[in-house]
């Protein structure tokens, strides 16, 4: 199987299927999630406001896969609650009782507290909200750090086997005697002939130019590109909550604590019609967010507080909506078996991966002979065994306690630093600190708090080529650094490598 793309759902199939013993290569024309994947506004949650557009297959199936995810990597995935303020203008509150009555109980739900109203005037949420907010409503999803997602959903896929080529382009794609024939440009010049039973175009905002390229007559995706852009600005609040804001044209925004010392604010839903290699945040983006913000908040959000933004290209299928954030976020896969098959990966949300990947591999495996059943329910991603190997509540309820544990363990380093680490890596920060017992042993500090342990290990363990991959995509050091920290991390494994360092990819996220 040859997997085009290394986003959440390429990087999401090879795992499945390499889990399951089928032979897997995986292209990605830059850094694993350096796209979409990294864009989101970072959430596993069912999709509240899909319920409106009446979409509650895709809201129960989400919900469902919202605690599935969360039991197998409590490291990078925890419970966030959300408050959403109310006032006279906006939905009525009955409806919005009704939708999270709903929200609630279409799914089962083990790991999150239901939902209910508070008093604003006398709720720690409020505090930041201007007087006029005095009541709202509170209900739980997730948060993911969703570039770890995917690249810890390559890590384990080429633990099983696969083969995981990042700053690898699909140059050609062709039938050719019952197979797939492609040719991989890799960032070296090199190029890599790929014979391959089976084919999946996973390529996400390209999707339907790889289609074109495999099949040049009569090739179809009803697919439509929406642009959603973040702004991330210091912090606005000091509790542990999130915010949904509503705005009176009916859209809504997240306000999300973030790295703490941030809040994320997003996101925009604009039709796009550019070069996914090109796509960045509008002036016009950044004035609807911040006077959104200000809207709720007593703090003022302008755009001179603006530390950084990003924005992602999201490949939906066409429904034909009138307006982009009414598309919907369900996927379908697009099977073409004129001759060896081709799979193609239309829409789709973070949430849904796995349940997308399994759908995939189930639907591949039985035309290549291979019989062995779906297994990723019931398993661990990388680092989240932190109570067995089995995905299991416990350890979502006390990774706190988790934490403490390794705080003490390794308490020769700042505790600040233990829990970034056991954030980005949870159980697998023993092969981080293997063989290691005192400061001198993490090797040079070559940023602050970013050592070369951390760094080697990035670069043998999890794909990382450059500065961009280690400090924006597999953390978010890059947000705490000084503006030059890229150029110099850069130098560092360039003259440790002796060789030019990988470029980074166009749309970097910042």
């Amino acid at each position: 199987m040859l997997i085009v793309g290394g986003g959440v759902n390429g990087a999401g199939i090879a795992r499945d299927a390499a889990g399951r013993g089928l032979s897997v290569v995986l292209c990605e024309k830059d850094d694993l999630a350096a796209h979409t994947s990294s864009a989101s506004t970072k959430l596993i949650h069912g999709g509240l406001r899909y319920l409106e557009t009446y979409e509650f297959g895709l809201v129960r199936k989400a919900l469902a896969e919202r605690e599935v995810l969360l039991r197998s990597a409590p490291h990078i995935m925890w419970p966030l609650q959300f408050v959403m303020p109310h006032d006279a203008g906006q939905r009525p509150a009955w409806l919005i009782r009704a939708g999270l009555f709903l929200y609630d109980h279409l799914a089962r739900r083990e790991l999150l507290p239901a939902s209910g109203a508070i008093d604003l005037r006398r709720h720690e949420a409020g505090a930041p909200l201007k007087p006029a907010f005095e009541r709202g409503f509170i209900y739980a999803d997730g948060w993911v750090d969703d570039a770890r997602l995917v690249a810890l959903n390559a890590v384990d896929a080429s633990e099983k086997g696969a083969v995981i080529l990042t700053r690898t382009r699909c140059e050609r794609l062709q039938r050719e005697g019952g197979l797939w024939r492609a040719q991989l440009a890799r960032a070296d010049g090199s190029r890599i002939e790929v014979a391959a039973r089976s084919v999946v175009n996973a390529a996400g905002p390209w999707a339907a130019d790889l289609l074109q390229q495999a099949r040049p007559q009569g090739a179809q995706s009803a697919l439509r590109l929406v642009k959603g852009s973040h702004i991330i600005v210091p912090k606005l609040f000091d509790h542990p909550h999130a915010y949904l804001f509503q705005h009176p044209d009916g859209r809504i925004v997240f306000a999300i604590p973030y790295e703490h010392a941030f809040t994320l604010i997003g996101t925009t839903d604009i039709e796009y019609r550019g070069d996914p290699n090109q796509v960045c945040i509008s002036e016009e983006e950044v004035g609807y967010l911040c006077g959104l913000a200000q809207r709720y908040f007593r703090q003022p959000v302008r755009a001179e507080d603006v530390v950084a933004t990003y924005s992602g290209v999201r490949p939906l299928l066409d429904d034909a909506s009138a307006n982009a954030s009414a598309v919907t976020r369900d996927y379908r896969l697009q099977l073409d078996r004129d001759g060896a098959p081709l799979l193609s990966v239309l829409g789709g949300k973070i949430t849904t991966f796995r349940k997308l990947a399994e759908q995939a591999v189930d639907t591949l495996a039985p035309l290549l002979g291979c019989a062995r059943p779906a297994w990723t329910e019931k398993a661990c991603l990388p680092g989240g065994d932190i109570f067995g190997p089995v995905p299991n509540n416990r350890a979502v309820q006390e990774f706190d306690g988790y934490l403490r544990s390794l705080q003490r363990r390794y308490a020769w380093l700042p505790p600040a630093l233990v829990a970034r680490y056991a954030r980005a890596y949870g159980r697998r920060i023993e092969l981080l600190m293997e063989g290691r017992a005192e400061p001198a042993q993490m090797g040079e500090e070559i940023l602050p708090g970013l050592y070369a342990a951390e760094v080697d290990y990035l670069m043998r363990r999890e794909f990382a080529g450059c500065a961009d991959d280690i400090l924006w995509r597999r953390s978010k050091l890059g947000l705490h650094l000084p503006a030059d920290a890229g150029s110099r991390l850069d130098a560092w494994i360039a003259a440790r490598a002796g060789a030019t360092v990988l470029a980074p990819a166009a749309n970097a996220v910042r």
